[in-house]
């Protein structure tokens, strides 16, 4: 059974290998909902939005959900010495690739490392910030949905968010991924088994006349920000979370040895242009 539904900017594919299974697609379509709900950087009322206006001033109470996905970004941020930073936001809006909400003075913006946890639920930030988490929450998302499907019975199946993809269960599947110079190619690189797997590209951003999505945290000058990576490069792990998370780092890295893949028990391939 196969069901596909836009979301989280993209469809969501999920399949299961039982004809009973509606009930538990339809909940897991709801889980991935709530995570867009929460940290979608487009709404201006999401929690995400509220972290970004008001984290700065005063302490602000977050779903355990979202307070899941800050505590893995601060945790990828020290283990990839910097190179993955959702502090990126501002980037995104002054490249036209993100809206704009808020006004801040670029120079007085903080990153993920200046968000602190006074609670489990509660955070404040030692500086304001523009967090985008579009490159952690996709993968969060597909796991949520992993879960829900797994709690309501399902011994099997998939989910895909755009290429953010997560086996689970007994079956295998085929993974396929775009060529990185005529991406309507697609390249058969094997089966996947309960594991995960994101890919990140400018597959389309040249062909769109868009700046690059990849922002590199650490660029000391503005004009290189916005990372003109070649090729494709994605992440095997264990949860679509790290896999999503860790793809950036490979891109800006360049390094499938990167020291950071195997402290999360990650894999790395790259495929050049």
């Amino acid at each position: 059974m196969i069901r596909c539904k836009p979301l989280l900017g993209t469809f969501v594919e999920i399949s299961v290998t039982q004809e009973d299974g509606h009930i538990a697609i339809e909940n897991a379509f709801t889980a991935i909902q709530h995570v867009h709900d929460l940290m979608g950087f487009h709404n201006p009322k999401s929690e995400l939005s509220e972290i970004n206006l008001r984290a700065h001033t005063q302490a602000v109470e977050i779903h355990p959900w979202t307070a899941q996905v800050i505590r893995i970004a601060k945790e990828v941020h020290l283990e990839s010495m910097g190179l993955f930073n959702c502090g990126i936001g501002h980037r995104l809006v002054a490249a036209g690739l993100l809206p704009q909400h808020i006004t801040f003075a670029n120079h007085d913006l903080g990153g993920i490392e200046d968000i602190h946890f006074l609670a489990p639920d509660l955070i404040q930030s030692s500086r304001p910030v523009c967090l985008d988490l579009g490159g952690i929450a996709k993968g969060f998302a597909v796991d949520m949905a992993v879960r829900v499907l797994i709690s309501e019975g399902i011994t099997s199946g998939l989910v895909n968010a755009g290429g953010d993809m997560r086996v689970f269960g007994n079956t295998s599947f085929p993974i396929q991924i775009r060529h990185p110079e005529t991406p309507e190619e697609l390249i058969e690189i094997g089966l996947l088994k309960d594991g995960a797997i994101a890919t990140s590209s400018l597959y389309f951003a040249k062909r769109d006349h868009q700046k690059s999505h990849i922002i590199n945290p650490l660029a000391q000058h503005c004009s290189e920000v916005h990372a003109e990576v070649l090729g494709s490069f994605s992440i095997l792990a264990k949860e679509c979370v790290y896999a999503d998370a860790l793809t950036k780092v490979l891109a800006l890295s360049n390094n499938e040895h990167h020291p950071c893949f195997s402290r999360f028990s990650a894999q790395a391939l790259r495929i050049a242009a």
